[in-house]
């Protein structure tokens, strides 16, 4: 399984994530360590829920001294106090969730520590979500750049292009989002593939539930 690095990625990114279990025979994911920063996408941007509607979150990243792009390098910019503003979105858009109350003092600690690198602090939240879900996947930088392949490659699945927020949902044949609670749903629908903290602050414990029924359900058409 090929992914990019994401910031507090969608469900769909969690998804792949199913099987990959330390110690178990599942294959191993690797996140692109080498590829070229692409702006507008989940690598250094989540979408939430809000009062007003899915809110896209994004951190501002700086260029490299050295001049490079590659995503590995990618420093985050302290521009903007975005750090204060995101905590104080996520805050106030899930103050009223029904396990926030429970989970924020795990997240909140991420938005005082600074983090040099976008990469590092990307994993260190994705180790956090998949802590709180109760997952241990066998998550791997790539040493060397992989050429984009089709998804269905025999040498390993490459979703890095699928999982975009500018891709439509069905073209990713081993995801269908299932429906769960959502704090603003009664205003505005079911809102599908939102950033895992939606999912948490949500569903709490059942969260591994909704990952794992949305990624069997569309198999269970074939």
């Amino acid at each position: 399984m090929l992914l990019s690095t994401a910031y507090l990625p969608p469900i769909q990114w969690f998804t792949k994530l199913l099987g990959t279990e330390q110690g178990s025979n599942g294959a191993c994911v690797y996140v692109e360590a080498l590829e070229s920063y692409i702006k507008q996408t989940y690598r250094n941007r989540c979408v939430i829920d809000s009062p007003a509607g899915p809110l896209a979150l994004t951190i501002p990243v700086e260029k490299p001294d050295n001049g490079s792009r590659l995503i590995r390098d990618l420093r985050i910019s302290e521009h903007g106090n975005w750090r204060h503003q995101h905590w104080q979105a996520l805050s106030s858009s899930y103050f009223n969730s029904p396990f926030f109350e429970y989970y924020q003092d795990d997240f909140h600690p991420f938005y005082e520590k600074r983090y040099d690198f976008l990469m590092d602090f990307n994993e260190a939240l994705i180790e956090k979500c998949c802590e709180l879900i109760d997952m241990q996947p066998l998550l791997q930088r790539t040493t060397s750049y992989q050429e984009k392949t089709d998804v269905s490659s025999d040498e390993f699945e490459d979703f890095r292009d699928v999982i975009s927020p500018k891709k439509d949902l069905s073209l990713d044949t081993t995801f269908s989002p299932t429906p769960y609670y959502q704090v603003f749903s009664a205003k505005h629908g079911f809102l599908p593939n939102l950033s895992i903290v939606d999912l948490i602050f949500n569903m709490g414990p059942e969260s591994i539930f909704v990952l794992q029924d949305s990624k069997r359900s569309l198999k269970s058409q074939e």
